[in-house]
């Protein structure tokens, strides 16, 4: 960054709080300057005081921050509901924008961003921390020069538990919200989401593309009282034949440690990940060559930086929204693929606390199933599972709007 920039931060009672203490905790004042902040609820953030203190403007919404001030970015931190219409509007207010994670609840309003950044000539980002992330970035760098062949089969699994006061936030784990907006939170839309849509990303066709999927088969399971799922087992074949699983809960024990684990495999080597003992991603080749990188990491304030200095050096953003489209595709056909959630079999639910004193509600040998389904790339239900159902295949090709049915219906009016 050659000179300072404004930037104002948008949702700062959740994720978006980030953003504020990266920036006042690395003190630079000079290269970026939060010149406001848009919260409905401001006494409700733990960062509020902060944010007083420094005689930052409070906003209840980015109409009244445009029409009393201006910023060159925009950080959309918001609840996934909210996504398109402010991104939209920021663009049209001339403000680069960078979105938190999904880019959106639907397809349709993934494609109204694209539209709007297209008409609008800024910059538009979707902050996948691993994109962003010097390590993720030489992998995929790796992989398109050919140093693993071709990708074969992905797979990945995400235990991370998470207690009744997660599900306490008025949108968390809801199809709609009250005002009837389409939020599809879940645990493969909001928590999990970035290690969905890596599989797509590093399988990309360039630095800053990502592979399509074109089939996804899903089973979506809930033990706590949402209205969408806490559990996913999914299976994806992409446009080049390449086949993705993918395996989240957040109801499988009453721990308070995240368990994440991939294997990307290729013709001609492994990619391994695993934060289990030590945090660890290496590649082994089948002429017994191990390449070690370093654990994928960039917090909200790097991530902000870098877009920052692409924009500014008229460069390509590490993950734009075309980038980012397929994982909110893929969930919208993994929502088609088991419309009705399967809720897990009363006498397997148990009641835990973790350490904090917080309740989690969770299902008894479900972090045993669900690493065996992974360790041997198979579905729930093709395990032979007693609560386990087997989803629709849903065809994505040309899938332009969630619900098809609805679509469909929209297209012939």
């Amino acid at each position: 960054m050659g000179h300072s920039v404004s930037v104002v931060i948008v949702g700062i009672g959740g994720f978006g709080h980030t953003y504020v203490k990266g920036i006042i905790d690395n003190q630079d004042k000079d290269k970026i300057n939060i010149a406001g902040v848009v919260e409905p609820y401001p006494e409700k953030c733990a960062c509020i005081d902060e944010v007083g203190k420094r005689n930052i403007p409070v906003y209840k919404s980015l109409e009244d921050f445009y029409a009393n001030c201006f910023a060159e970015y925009a950080v959309i931190a918001s609840p996934i509901q909210f996504h398109c219409e402010q991104v939209c509007y920021a663009l049209e207010m001339g403000s680069h924008v960078l979105c938190e994670k999904p880019i959106s609840a639907t397809v349709q309003d993934a494609k109204k961003m694209i539209e709007a950044k297209n008409k609008w000539g800024k910059a538009l980002a979707i902050g996948y921390q691993w994109s962003f992330s010097d390590e993720i970035q030489q992998l995929k760098k790796d992989i398109l020069s050919g140093v693993f062949g071709k990708p074969r089969r992905l797979k990945t699994i995400a235990l991370w538990p998470r207690s009744l006061k997660y599900y306490g936030r008025s949108w968390a784990g809801r199809k709609k919200d009250p005002s009837g907006r389409w939020v599809l939170d879940s645990i493969a839309n909001n928590a999990t989401a970035h290690y969905l849509h890596n599989m797509f990303f590093v399988t990309g066709k360039d630095m800053y593309s990502s592979s399509a999927p074109v089939t996804v088969q899903a089973e979506l399971y809930r033990a706590n009282n949402i209205e969408n799922y806490d559990t996913v087992a999914t299976r994806v074949f992409t446009e080049d034949g390449v086949e993705m699983m993918f395996f989240a809960s957040h109801a499988h024990a009453a721990e308070t440690r995240n368990s994440l684990e991939f294997c990307y495999e290729f013709t001609e080597g492994t990619v391994y990940y695993s934060n289990k003992e030590e945090t660890s991603l290496e590649a082994h080749l089948k002429d017994g060559t191990i390449i070690r990188y370093n654990a994928p990491f960039a917090d909200s304030y790097t991530k902000l930086c870098r877009f920052i200095s692409q924009v500014g050096a008229g460069e390509p953003v590490s993950c734009g929204p075309e980038a980012a489209f397929p994982q909110i595709l893929c969930i919208n056909g993994m929502q088609e693929s088991m419309p009705d959630i399967e809720t897990f079999p009363e006498n397997l639910l148990r009641k835990g606390t973790f350490p904090t004193g917080d309740e989690v509600i969770f299902v008894e040998g479900l972090a045993g199933a669900l690493t065996e389904c992974y360790n041997l790339w198979k579905l729930p239900s093709e395990m032979g599972i007693t609560w386990a159902k087997p989803g629709k295949v849903i065809n994505l090709a040309g899938y332009s709007y969630y619900p098809q049915a609805e679509g469909c219906r929209k297209e012939q009016l």
